[in-house]
């Protein structure tokens, strides 16, 4: 494709998923650009290893949603939700990562 995830989706978000996971979001703009990304499974387990340097073994599920034309992606928490140390509680600034993807 060459183009970059920013440009094709209208929402890329994370949220809290409980107190072990956190979910992430992608709501594509238009089912063409949804459609091609799934086809090519270009968001899947390596590549989201590789941007939150989890093994994909953390990776809990990767799920493409049709009628809202989204994808969605939950993970194991690197530490559990409040615990000392952990920074966002919430898990609204872990979707960061996505935003580098280049299709």
């Amino acid at each position: 494709m060459g183009v970059s995830l920013t440009e094709l989706a209208e929402v890329i978000r994370s949220k809290n998923s409980g107190p072990y996971e956190l979910t992430m979001d992608i709501i594509f703009k238009d089912f063409d650009s949804y459609e091609k990304v799934k086809r090519e499974k270009a968001i899947n387990k390596e590549l989201i290893s590789r941007l939150y340097q989890i093994p994909e073994e953390d990776i809990i599920s990767i799920i493409n949603f049709d009628p809202a034309k989204a994808i969605k992606i939950t993970i194991k928490r690197p530490l559990v939700a409040g615990a000392i140390g952990e920074s966002d509680v919430y898990g609204a600034q872990q979707h960061a990562p996505l935003l580098r993807i280049e299709l």
